[in-house]
């Protein structure tokens, strides 16, 4: 059986957390990505912005007025079908970052899986021994949990790219392994209530 239990990668007391390409689903636990969730906040997102800044400018354009003519009613329907699209790829774009790169998160009585980064699939081992701190938090219209290794050195050696990406998350909540609460196929609720099961009082909470 592997070291720490059921579930948990191999290795042993003092070696480097492990990191895998993506979370493994082999756990008794594990939350995945809702693309649909997360498409049925973003695109009232976008109608919203487009109502914005269409409607302003349609009633601009469509009041009389001896230099209004009808080739600007012609260029905001342009401007408005280019800023649809625009902003129609930045989010499907988004969407499938953050979707496609498997589950956010995978926990069992050794420990969990988490990502290391919000928009790739690469993800780090903890036992929960090893973390000193879970705690609920907001990130724009997201809501996380974040995990607060024991040892800092767990986010060392994770490369440039995956300290670019979780650099902010990092600076404002001083870790940079989260998953998303809202946007997962398990409620939010559910989410939390298997990682204190699975914890079992070796970790902290601060929800």
């Amino acid at each position: 059986m592997p070291f720490g239990g059921p579930g948990a990668p191999l290795g042993g007391p003092g070696a480097p957390p492990p990191i895998a390409r993506r979370i493994p689903e082999n756990l008794p636990f594990v939350a995945r990505p809702s693309a649909m969730k997360r498409a049925l906040i973003l695109v009232p997102v976008v109608a919203a912005v487009l109502v914005v800044i269409g409607c302003p400018a349609a009633i601009v354009l469509t009041a009389d007025g001896p230099d209004h003519t009808s080739g600007d009613i012609v260029a905001l329907v342009a401007l408005l079908a280019c800023l649809t699209v625009v902003l129609t790829t930045v989010v499907a774009l988004q969407i499938y970052l953050v979707s496609s790169g498997g589950p956010v998160l995978a926990a069992g009585p050794a420990g969990l899986w988490i990502k290391t980064r919000p928009t790739r699939g690469q993800a780090i081992w903890l036992p929960w021994e090893g973390i000193a701190e879970i705690r609920r938090r907001r990130w724009a219209l997201e809501k996380m949990v974040v995990v607060k290794p024991r040892d800092p050195r767990a986010e060392g050696g994770l490369g440039a790219f995956t300290a670019i990406d979780s650099s902010m998350l990092k600076l404002f909540y001083g870790s940079g392994f989260t998953a998303t609460l809202n946007f997962a196929d398990r409620s939010e609720d559910e989410i939390l209530a298997a990682l204190r099961q699975f914890s079992a009082g070796r970790t902290a909470f601060n929800i």
